[in-house]
């Protein structure tokens, strides 16, 4: 039985490498050349065989890992590999002294990384860090509160423009006073996030009653719109030129050269990714986000616990909001120019897609998709023009093979005992 399930899907293998010779063949093997005016067509046989065997071996392996992937649960979760591999990591990290001895590592790391790698790379980790605080701030929304918003790149620009508004009307005062200019990005730093809450609570004012694709549509024209009203503001925003010359912030007082000056902002951006996963960790195990969560799994139900679907709205949204803002004031001080270009559709997109591939709810999942989506295409540059094509496909295989994402979120599940424990010292408490 399993040879000639074996065979049937060798034949049907060698059907889709025959058309896709056929398909491809004007593509691949057909070349025109115009020379003297004239059209002339060369024939490259040579990619024949190629073309043939690599969509034959590729037809294959991908019926057969939809096979696996169709019949994988079947199996006994501890008889997998990956449930093995998992087991031994864990039992490796109980031991106290390994724990510290790599987390220890992981900051020596991080904090030698700018004198180990020089601007280049500095700058590229604090472009890197900038979409971890935008994919945690999105993975409130996404992830636990079940909204989905394709408008994010909104808020990421209002912080920016706090930013580039300020130094663009208030820095001519700071210089004729003699003030330092790098005070700025330190006033900007919770101004922008307060301004991107109020932003963020006036567009769940209008969809607090929608769901599903209409939300999305609702907060993808709102991402538009702001795009749009920058762009086209140009006596106050400086229109599609944008605003140049940004300030880095100083250093108490001393302004540093660009060199400098990116250490100074990437450490600043650590201490922001740092204290992000505090807040979002927290908002995890509170009240707040356990009604989200509920929130995200079924309204009605949720409703009818007496749980306030406009309150956890708002607080989703707010709370997204001002982490997309603050990371905005960081682009701005990082990049010292933004215009409108910067905060288009596709950036929304990216950090939604950076959520679904680490693992939508999942703190680890965001970080990894966002330094996977942003790291990847920067150091694979020959395959720039590739890059959608490489989007996509990692999206379908993530959807198909781990639809939970490569970082999923996993609850602490309590023995009787320990929940026990817990409900004792609660009522001691009382």
């Amino acid at each position: 039985m399993k040879t000639r399930i074996v065979l049937s899907e060798l034949f049907k293998a060698l059907g889709n490498a025959v058309w896709f010779s056929v398909l491809l063949f004007p593509l691949m093997i057909m070349k025109v050349n115009v020379v003297g005016g004239k059209a002339l067509v060369t024939f490259r046989w040579q990619f024949v065989p190629f073309i043939f065997v690599s969509s034959f071996i590729l037809s294959y392996l991908w019926k057969r890992a939809l096979v696996w992937n169709e019949h994988r649960q079947d199996k006994i979760a501890s008889d997998t590999l990956y449930y093995k591999f998992k087991k031994n990591v864990q039992t490796y990290f109980k031991n106290q002294s390994i724990k510290y001895v790599t987390l220890s590592l992981l900051v020596a790391f991080v904090v030698s990384f700018p004198f180990l790698f020089g601007m280049y790379h500095t700058n590229v980790m604090i472009t890197a860090f900038i979409y971890v605080i935008l994919a945690l701030g999105l993975n409130i929304v996404v992830g636990l509160g079940g909204l989905l918003n394709l408008g994010y790149a909104a808020f990421f620009a209002v912080g920016s423009y706090t930013y580039g508004l300020l130094w663009k009307y208030i820095g001519p005062n700071f210089i004729s006073a003699g003030i330092d200019t790098g005070w700025l990005f330190w006033i900007s730093l919770p101004l922008a996030g307060i301004i991107s809450t109020i932003f963020g609570v006036l567009l769940s004012l209008p969809v607090l009653r929608l769901r599903g694709d209409y939300l999305a549509i609702i907060t993808l024209a709102f991402g538009e719109i702001v795009r749009m009203v920058l762009q086209n503001s140009g006596q106050i925003t400086g229109g599609a030129t944008g605003i140049s010359l940004i300030p880095r912030p100083w250093f108490f007082g001393m302004k540093l050269a660009p060199k400098q000056a990116a250490v100074y902002i990437y450490y600043i951006v650590v201490v922001l990714v740092l204290l992000t996963i505090f807040v979002v960790r927290r908002i995890e195990d509170s009240r707040v986000g356990r009604a989200l969560e509920a929130m995200r799994e079924d309204e009605i139900a949720c409703q009818a616990m007496g749980i306030d679907l406009v309150k956890n709205k708002l607080i989703t949204f707010a709370l997204g909001a001002f982490f997309a803002g603050i990371a905005g004031v960081v682009l701005a001080a990082q990049t010292t120019y933004i215009n409108p270009d910067s905060f288009t559709l596709w950036e929304s997109i990216m950090i939604l897609m950076a959520i679904v591939i680490g693992g939508t709810g999942s703190i680890p999942g965001a970080i990894g998709g966002a330094l996977l989506l942003k790291l990847l295409p920067e150091y694979f540059r020959p395959l720039a023009q590739y890059r959608m094509l490489i989007y996509g496909v990692a999206m379908i295989l993530v959807i198909i093979f781990k639809s939970d994402g490569l970082l999923p979120r996993h609850r602490k599940q309590y023995t009787f005992e320990e929940k026990m424990n817990s409900n004792a010292s609660a009522g001691a408490g009382k």
